[in-house]
């Protein structure tokens, strides 16, 4: 799989940058809502991940949010760890080579989106009431 941009499929740091112009993509409120949210691009989900997701397919799990949602944040509780989401890079880059119909920034702002979706507190069924009302 290739992408003229790059020569071959684009390799971790490109994808970063891909994040990242997808993030700065995004409405100022929506960024400034996501906060302090950190992202990473990795290859595939760790083993533990997977497991603990009951997902058998590393390929099945395209990003992933780890922190307390915003929703479940008290000012009792002692400081969370860093909101993360973590974007996969192998699983998205089959996606999108089996889809055909996407390019592969829609994609990742796609997922990038849907994380931060549950950083906000939003579960998958929200998110995907949401996408199907925006269609």
């Amino acid at each position: 799989m290739s992408d003229p941009r790059f020569g071959t499929a684009p390799s971790l740091d490109d994808f970063a940058d891909l994040a990242q112009a997808a993030f700065e993509a995004l409405p100022e409120g929506f960024r400034r809502m996501a906060g302090e949210v950190m992202f990473r691009v990795e290859d595939f989900p760790e083993e533990a991940v997977l497991d603990d997701l009951g997902i058998d397919d590393a390929f099945g799990l395209t990003g992933l949010y780890h922190g307390v949602d915003l929703g479940h944040r008290s000012v009792f509780d002692p400081s969370p760890e860093p909101s993360m989401v973590v974007l996969y890079r192998r699983p998205i880059l089959d996606e999108w080579a089996e889809r055909g119909d996407v390019t592969l920034e829609d994609l990742v702002t796609h997922v990038l989106v849907h994380e931060i979706g549950h950083h906000f507190g939003l579960s998958d069924a929200d998110i995907e009431t949401i996408e199907t009302a925006a269609e």
